[in-house]
């Protein structure tokens, strides 16, 4: 089968790569934190020419690292507060 006998597959009508400002969009973030999380190295652009751009995929890979430590931070509650009221030395002269 040639590929003009091919069935076409639906090409999504959402783009593949983003400006700065659009994935601030669709993240919900300012443009300016957008720059910052790529000058960070949170967010991995691709560079063609002098456009820098943002893929969809690389947007979600940072959602989902957002989500992942939450799951691995979550500490267990006590109600233990001893630490809460440990008193140090008082004064240098009471030893």
């Amino acid at each position: 089968m040639s590929d003009a006998q091919r069935p076409q597959e639906p090409v999504s009508s959402d783009p593949l790569l983003l400006t700065p400002e659009e994935a601030a969009t669709v993240l919900r973030l300012g443009r300016t934190t957008v720059y910052a999380l790529m000058k960070a190295g949170d967010l991995r652009p691709v560079h063609i020419g002098r456009s820098c751009r943002l893929s969809r995929s690389e947007l979600e890979r940072y959602v989902r690292g957002l989500e992942a430590p939450r799951t691995l931070r979550r500490a267990r509650t006590t109600t233990d507060q001893r630490e809460l009221f440990e008193l140090g030395p008082t004064s240098p002269d009471a030893a």
